[in-house]
């Protein structure tokens, strides 16, 4: 009977602290964005796509040319300033203390100058009287001549230490747009440091770099077509403007500049967009389909990628599995599994999923 009544209260018990639990809520992870290249020719087939970043085609990084604590800041993220415009202002403590030394040396430098005037002119007449000697007077002249040169380098120096409190006070070099600021009022701040990005450009263009196996089929004022992840369904037409003959070290790619010729408000910098050549001008016989090595990956049931399918506004990875024919300067050859134009992941490989929701960029 006891046993019996020890169950009885261990099941109530059980059943308490089961109808007492809290419901987890699952949290929707956010979606993955991923980046990506349409499928195309080797060999410079009709199209092809590269990522790159949007930017006005001025941007001026502001900084003090003096050291000491911002004492007046007038700068926030997206503010339109004008040319001239003060923006922020520092203490000039040590700058302004050289100033008042200037301004004692050249006070100094006047009064011995005047002085040596006097002497001179005293000296010329007695000269004159035949009561001092020529050397007297020729030493007066050279006294005088030294403390003027004192007086017009202590001129100078007053000038530079003016110029140095100037220092201390940034202005607005151009009209533009704050995008970003890097310091705070009563921060010290040293020269040359970055303490603002003033966007001061007209017009919006994109920077990417090119591999070494197209940047021979890029020239200047070439047009190609632009799209931004971030603003589904609209094109923008764009027009190559820079193309550096060196390669960044640092990529391993040549930086290549493109004007947008349609620009929106809607483009902000920073976003990422995706420029499309077309290099269908050269003739080629070869149509063997190729794609990154870096977007191949393999498992036990051989190699693969992930296709990007979009259905309505939602874009997912699909796993595909693929033949692969040689390796060529441009990535492998497909001989089986992908078509022309489909789009496929080309980072992250490892933590994708079949069938998973991601975002492009």
């Amino acid at each position: 009977m006891k046993y019996n009544i020890y169950t009885i209260a261990l099941l109530f018990g059980t059943l308490f602290f089961m109808s007492c639990k809290k419901e987890i809520k699952e949290e929707k992870a956010p979606l993955r964005p991923v980046s990506y290249q349409e499928v195309g020719f080797v060999n410079g087939g009709a199209t092809r796509t590269f990522s790159g970043t949007a930017n006005t085609d001025k941007v001026i990084n502001l900084s003090f040319r003096s050291t000491g604590i911002i004492t007046e800041f007038n700068l926030k993220l997206g503010q339109t300033v004008q040319k001239g415009q003060l923006l922020a202002k520092l203490d000039n403590v040590q700058s302004r203390l050289n100033h008042e030394n200037s301004l004692s040396s050249l006070n100094s430098a006047e009064s011995q100058m005047n002085t040596a005037k006097l002497s001179k002119d005293r000296i010329r007449l007695l000269f004159e009287k035949g009561s001092t000697s020529l050397s007297d007077y020729e030493a007066a002249k050279n006294s005088y001549k030294t403390a003027v040169e004192s007086y017009e380098s202590a001129k100078r120096s007053v000038a530079i230490q003016e110029e140095q409190i100037r220092y201390g006070y940034l202005y607005a070099p151009e009209h533009g747009v704050i995008a970003q600021v890097n310091a705070e009022i009563d921060e010290n701040v040293s020269i040359g440091q970055n303490i603002a990005v003033l966007n001061a450009g007209t017009d919006m263009e994109i920077a990417l770099g090119l591999p070494e196996n197209v940047i021979n089929l890029i020239k200047e004022n070439k047009e190609v077509i632009i799209h931004f992840s971030s603003l589904q369904d609209k094109m923008f037409t764009g027009k190559i403007t820079e193309v550096s003959p060196s390669i960044n070290s640092s990529t391993s790619t040549y930086p290549v500049r493109v004007k947008i010729m349609n620009p929106s408000q809607e483009i902000k910098s920073g976003m990422a967009a995706n420029v499309t050549f077309d290099f269908g001008n050269k003739q080629t016989n070869v149509k063997t389909l190729v794609v990154p090595a870096k977007s191949v990956g393999e498992d036990a049931q051989g190699n693969f990628v992930f296709i990007l399918e979009e259905n309505g506004n939602k874009t997912f990875a699909k796993k595909q599995p693929i033949t692969l024919g040689k390796l060529t300067s441009e990535g492998f050859a497909i001989t089986k599994g992908l078509s022309a134009g489909q789009k496929i992941a080309v980072a992250g490989l490892q933590t994708l999923l079949d069938g998973q929701e991601v975002k492009l960029q």
